[in-house]
């Protein structure tokens, strides 16, 4: 079985309307894993998370802002949805530079829900094949991927590595690919 022993994973949210379970279960996997995860938003000040898009629910405090991340620190990266969040994150220039540079570094990115969203901005998804909450199947194809059905769906072409899911009836199939793919592929050097 896969761990994630001495990982180190980024998970990347804006201040507010992030899908609490997207948010909570990732990181309590990773961590349940023996990785580490650092939460991400631009301002370190709580994180509004929501149920469903309209009811507010917990506040979440991340570890470190955006503007300080050094993704050499890193050795995966997390998007939760929530559909206001993955609006604000693919409105970030800065949030989007860290996608960018994941991919460009190979590393692994996971994405839920409408977290592709940042993948359509960071225009990286030519040649990919993913999955998303349904909506975005027209923005994920006019960015030059290619949308599927699944609950999980892992893409290794290009390189790196895509793991993506529609919702969050999915976080399970999420988590455990997470683990598999990241735990796979051993610390960093």
């Amino acid at each position: 079985m896969s761990t994630l022993n001495g990982t180190k994973i980024l998970v990347l949210t804006s201040q507010e309307g992030v899908e609490k379970a997207e948010l909570e279960q990732p990181l309590a996997a990773i961590r349940e894993a023996g990785g580490t995860a650092v939460h991400a938003a631009p301002k370190v000040e709580p994180v509004q998370s929501m149920v469903g898009d309209t009811d507010k629910d917990s506040t979440f405090d991340p570890d470190i802002a955006v503007g300080d991340v050094q993704v050499t620190d890193y050795d995966a990266l997390v998007i939760p949805g929530g559909t206001v969040n993955a609006d604000h994150v693919r409105a970030d220039a800065a949030s989007v530079a860290i996608v960018t540079a994941f991919v460009e570094a190979k590393k692994p990115v996971a994405a839920i829900c409408h977290g592709p969203w940042a993948l359509v901005e960071a225009a990286v998804l030519p040649g990919k094949t993913l999955t998303s909450f349904p909506s975005l199947r027209t923005d994920i194809t006019n960015a030059g991927g290619t949308w599927v059905d699944e609950t999980v769906f892992h893409c290794p072409g290009n390189g790196w590595d895509l793991i993506t899911s529609r919702n969050p009836d999915d976080l399970e199939a999420f988590n455990a690919t997470i683990v598999q793919v990241v735990g796979g592929r051993g610390p960093r050097i």
